[in-house]
């Protein structure tokens, strides 16, 4: 594997609810049991190798608005898997509607402050993709902050995976948003840990400010190794632990309890950069940067890993 740090630019399951045909457009089957480089013209693969607004400590539990947006169906409820589902509600127990509500709506509300200071380089990181990604699975996609930043594209098929179905209505609104059609966007309610695709069923993997949260990291990148196909490429955004010694370092270290607690699983002092560079990806590319917005949950991690 090859690995580099370096800087961006400033201004910028078991398997199978989806497999590959022959025309490369994935179908639903039931499951048993700063760029300082560039892509290659034909490759996703990068020659070299990273927020967390998403679960924001006290600031997402302040301001709130419970306006439910465009509902929609999907037809992921209709494909129930036992074992993909087992996994979600132990990783992810359930929890009351209200709950869920109250937090997809903190989240859809409270996060523009960090959006807005993050937007130059996530606008860096996701122009790799275009043209070059046709079937795109987001983890933890959320309220969908992410879509308009790729989802736009000719041909592009969105399936947004996230543990809290009241994400789904403001996903699906930031879609129609972005340009996507509904029809090539699928919202499906699993957690990292497990992922309803099929073995290389994708062309890229994107996932902002969600290893603070899963409960098993190694397991949640092995999954996202599964499901890309060869050449495809994982787009990250991560907030990680502040360096050792720092005053930063002692006060998460201090409040991290308290953020799982309140942010939903979510880790202060996770290496989460370690983790991705030792996940056995060929090619790993690394950023970091920090945010006034993202108060203690700094550094901010980003990059791009390659199968």
């Amino acid at each position: 594997m090859i690995l580099h740090t370096i800087p961006f630019s400033s201004n910028i399951a078991p398997r199978g609810l989806i497999t590959s045909r022959s025309d490369s457009s994935p179908t639903r089957v039931n499951s048993v049991a700063s760029t300082a480089g560039s892509l290659e013209p034909d490759s996703f693969c990068f020659r070299g190798v990273c927020s967390c607004g998403r679960r924001r400590f006290v600031e997402a539990a302040v301001a709130t608005s419970l306006f439910p947006i465009c509902p929609a169906t999907s037809i992921a409820s209709k494909l129930p898997s036992d074992n993909y589902t087992a996994m979600l509600e132990k990783v992810h127990p359930p929890r009351p509607d209200w709950y869920e509500e109250f937090y997809a709506s903190v989240l859809n509300t409270s996060m523009q402050s960090y959006e807005d200071e993050i937007a130059g380089y996530k606008a860096e990181l996701f122009a790799e993709l275009k043209g070059k990604a046709q079937q795109v699975l987001e983890i933890g996609i959320g309220t969908g902050p992410n879509l308009r930043y790729y989802a736009a594209d000719s041909g592009v098929r969105v399936f947004g995976v996230d543990p809290n179905i009241k994400m789904e209505k403001y996903a699906r609104a930031a879609a129609v948003a972005a340009g996507l059609p509904l029809s090539n966007f699928e919202f499906v309610q699993a957690v990292g840990e497990a992922i309803p695709l099929d073995d290389a069923s994708v062309d890229a993997v994107v996932g902002t400010l969600v290893l603070c949260s899963v409960k098993d990291v190694e397991k949640t990148l092995k999954e996202i190794k599964r499901v890309l196909r060869p050449g495809g490429v994982y787009l990250f955004v991560e907030h990680v632990a502040a360096k050792d010694g720092t005053i930063l370092r002692f006060v998460q270290s201090v409040l991290d309890p308290l953020q799982q607690s309140l942010a939903d699983g979510c880790h202060l002092t996770r290496e989460t950069g370690r983790s991705i560079s030792k996940s056995g990806f060929s090619d790993v590319k690394l950023s970091m940067t920090s945010l006034s917005s993202a108060s203690i949950v700094n550094p901010q991690l980003f990059g791009i890993a390659c199968k």
